[in-house]
C-alpha cells in the first residue's frame, strides 16, 4: 500500500485526484493540504511514503517544503505535481530532493504512473517535461543541422514510429497519455531537426526508413 499525502493550493484538483484514488486498492491517501507550511506538518504526524506538492502555494512553496521534508525523513519520496515546465522550476524541485516531476495537465492515467513509479524507488519525468528540459540542457551542445548525425530525443523516436503506423496526433496523443499540441510540437521539432520541408514529407521519411527502435 502506498500511503499518499498532497499538498495543492486548488481544492478542486485535490477532490479529483481523492475520487480517482478512492477506491483504489495500491493508493491510500491519508491527508491533503493546501500550503507547505500545512504540508511540514502533516508529514510530520503520519509520515507517508510518498508526497505529491505542488510547486507556487501560499505560506511555503513546494521548493522549500520539499527541502524540509527530504532533511527530516529522507526515505519519503516526493512527486512535484506543478504546471511549470521551466528548467528552472525543474532543477530547483530536484535539488530539493523530489525524484518525480509530472504537469496537471498530463491527466490521472499518468499520475498513476508517476505515483506508483516513484513510490518503487525509482525516478519518473512526464514525458513533456523531459523534453522542453532536454531542449535548454542538450540544444546548446548539438548544432542541428550541422552535423553528420541527426540526434532525436526517445520521446521523438516513439512518435515518429506512430507516425510511420499511420497514426494521427491525436491517436498518438492518446496512446501516449500527452497533449495533442505537445505531439504537434515534437512533430514540427523532428521537421527542423531532419530538415524537411512539411508534415507529409515527415511521413514519407518515418515510412520510408522505417525507424527502428
Amino acid at each position: 500500500m502506498i500511503t499518499l499525502a498532497i499538498a495543492e493550493d486548488h481544492q478542486m484538483l485535490i477532490d479529483g485526484v481523492k475520487a480517482f484514488f478512492e477506491y483504489d486498492e495500491e493508493v491510500n491517501i491519508i491527508g491533503t493540504v493546501n500550503n507547505g507550511q500545512d504540508l511540514i506538518k502533516l508529514v510530520s504526524l503520519k509520515q507517508p511514503k510518498l508526497v505529491i506538492t505542488d510547486i507556487r502555494m501560499p505560506i511555503m512553496d513546494g521548493i522549500q517544503a520539499t527541502k524540509l521534508i527530504k532533511q527530516q525523513f529522507p526515505h519519503i519520496r516526493v512527486l512535484a505535481m506543478t504546471m511549470f515546465d521551466q528548467p528552472d522550476a525543474i532543477k530547483q524541485m530536484l535539488d530539493a530532493g523530489a525524484t518525480g516531476y509530472i504537469l496537471k495537465n498530463s491527466g490521472i492515467k499518468m499520475l498513476s504512473k508517476a505515483i506508483v513509479t516513484v513510490a518503487n524507488g525509482e525516478t519518473f519525468f512526464d514525458p513533456n517535461v523531459a523534453f522542453n528540459f532536454m531542449n535548454d540542457y542538450i540544444e546548446d551542445n548539438v548544432k542541428i543541422g550541422k552535423t553528420d548525425k541527426v540526434v532525436l530525443s526517445n520521446r521523438e523516436k516513439e512518435i515518429l514510429h506512430l507516425i510511420a503506423n499511420g497514426k494521427t496526433s491525436k491517436e498518438i496523443a492518446n496512446e501516449l497519455f500527452i497533449a495533442k499540441t505537445t505531439v504537434d510540437t515534437h512533430r514540427k521539432n523532428m521537421i527542423r531537426k531532419l530538415q524537411l520541408n512539411s508534415g507529409n514529407e515527415l511521413i514519407k521519411y518515418a515510412i520510408d526508413k522505417k525507424y527502428q527502435f
